[in-house]
Parts: structure tokens; C-alpha cells; sequence
């Protein structure tokens, strides 16, 4: 018995360098939002001391999320923050399955030229077209709408090729039977092609939903009014107006503000982990 043990301990032993090191790296990457979390508990003077202390002396968590709840309609920035990245998420989804499925799969004249545009389009920063679109939104009366606010976002260039990467490993034999069964190219794609492609889909749902959660470049531009003010333009207007020396309330609204995306990934975290890992079907 202790030599079949043997084995297990000494592989044991050698992962725990490794295991140690991203251990210790997880802990890097989230000691911002910990401490985050801790200012939000904290009194004021508190927060401010030479020495750093994550545990409260004095828990404030009743006067800062009070102060915020009070001062915010945090269910009208959460629920307008749903709205959009709702929105945003169907329509990228819409467009770059059917777009990286015809790029994978279909044999047409340009293929790798449109493959090569998809591949530019990687490289344009969202802030480059942000002024024409701007102008155009002013002109159409659609400033401070939701639609300003989804519709410059809803064509993924990064969906597009994720989705023809993951699509170009599943097999052809796949795509043929579904066309000898007498399926057209669309049925094939949202029949055949999207259920075998919902890890990826849903790796690429957690990208785009914290990228637009957390956006504050645009919706900074477009909107105007807390009616359709998203999270984070939510966490500005708290501190521009209400919130600017009160840093502990800001920290408690900041998580408030940020808590869904953190449940949202907890609970798809074994789908995202499995979108990134993989590139097609099991065999």
C-alpha cells in the first residue's frame, strides 16, 4: 500500500512550487479588490492611517452601503447595466456565430480577405470611430438612449475570431451529415454548430459583459442622465456629486456596483475555464 502511495505523494510534492507560485499570484491580482472591499467597511479615519489593515477596528459597513443606497438608485444603474450588456451580448452573438461559421466552414471567393479585414479590425481602438459616432447619434436624437449606448458594440470583431477558431477544429463529417439530412447552411448553424460551440460562447460572454460592465469611455460620451447611466458611470456620478471625500462610501458603492460580475463568473467559471481550454468536440 505505501508504494502505490508512493508515486501520489512525490507528484504531490513537486506541484506544490507551482501551486505555491499561483497561489501566491492570485493573491496579487485580487488584493486590489480586497482592499476595496475593506475600505467599504471601514470609518474614514480609518482608511487613511499610515498603517494597512484589511480587518476593520470600528465596522462602518451600516453608514457607508447606508450613505450609498440612500444617495444612488442602485437598482436602476444595475438593471440599466443589464439592459445593455443583455443587449450588447445578443446582438455580438448574433453576427459572429453565423460570421465565423461561413469563415470555418464555407469555401467562397475573398474568404481569407474578409479573414484578414476580421484581423485589422482587432487592431482599431474603440476610441478611434468614437466621434463620428458620436456626431451620428447628436444628429439621429438618440444621445442618452439605450440605443446609443448598445448599438456601437453590437459587431464583435474578437467574436468573430474566436468563434472561427473554435469552429474550424469541429469536424467537417458534422456539417456534411447535417447537409445530406437536407439542412440549410442557417439550421446547420444554429442547430448543429451553436450547441456543440457553448463553451466558447460562454467564455466569450464573460469577455464582453465585464468589458461593457465596466466601460466608462462611452457611456461617459453619450449619456447624460442617471436614467440610463450604466454601473460604472453610476460610481462617478456618486463620486462627482455626493461621494467625492466620503471614500468609504465610494469603495462600498464601487462594490455594489461590481458584486454581479463577480456571482456571474462564479457561476460560469467551470464553462469559461472550458471555453478557453478547448477548441472543438471532445473526442
Amino acid at each position: 500500500m505505501a508504494e502505490r502511495e508512493a508515486p501520489h505523494d512525490m507528484s504531490l510534492w513537486r506541484d506544490l512550487p507551482r501551486l505555491a507560485v499561483l497561489t501566491l499570484l492570485g493573491l496579487l491580482l485580487l488584493m486590489p479588490y480586497i482592499w476595496m472591499v475593506s475600505a467599504s467597511l471601514k470609518p474614514a479615519d480609518e482608511i487613511f492611517r499610515a498603517s494597512l489593515a484589511l480587518l476593520p477596528e470600528r465596522l462602518a459597513a451600516a453608514q457607508n452601503y447606508g450613505r450609498v443606497f440612500s444617495l444612488l438608485p442602485v437598482a436602476q444603474y444595475l438593471w440599466n447595466g443589464v439592459i445593455v450588456c443583455g443587449g450588447i451580448l445578443v446582438f455580438q452573438l448574433l453576427f459572429a456565430i453565423p460570421a465565423g461559421y461561413a469563415l470555418a466552414k464555407l469555401n467562397f471567393r475573398g474568404r481569407e480577405l474578409v479573414f484578414g479585414a476580421v484581423m485589422l479590425g482587432l487592431l482599431v481602438p474603440p476610441h478611434v470611430p468614437a466621434l463620428p459616432l458620436y456626431l451620428g447619434f447628436s444628429s439621429l436624437g438618440l444621445l442618452d438612449t439605450y440605443t446609443a449606448l448598445i448599438a456601437p458594440s453590437t459587431i464583435s470583431v474578437f467574436a468573430i475570431f474566436l468563434f472561427r477558431q473554435f469552429f474550424k477544429s469541429l469536424p467537417d463529417d458534422l456539417i456534411h451529415a447535417a447537409r445530406l439530412d437536407g439542412m440549410g447552411e442557417m439550421a446547420i448553424v444554429w442547430r448543429v454548430v451553436l450547441p456543440n460551440a457553448w463553451p466558447a460562447a460562454t467564455a466569450f460572454a464573460i469577455f464582453s459583459v465585464v468589458a461593457h460592465w465596466n466601460d466608462l469611455f462611452w457611456p461617459l460620451i453619450v449619456v447624460s442622465t442617471a436614467e440610463h447611466a450604466t454601473p460604472a458611470l453610476g460610481v462617478l456620478f456618486f463620486r462627482t456629486t455626493e461621494g467625492d471625500d466620503d471614500f468609504g462610501a465610494l469603495m462600498a458603492a464601487a462594490v455594489i456596483m461590481t458584486a454581479p460580475l463577480v456571482a456571474a463568473f462564479l457561476l460560469a467559471q467551470r464553462r469559461f475555464v472550458e471555453g478557453i481550454a478547448t477548441t472543438g468536440l471532445k473526442g
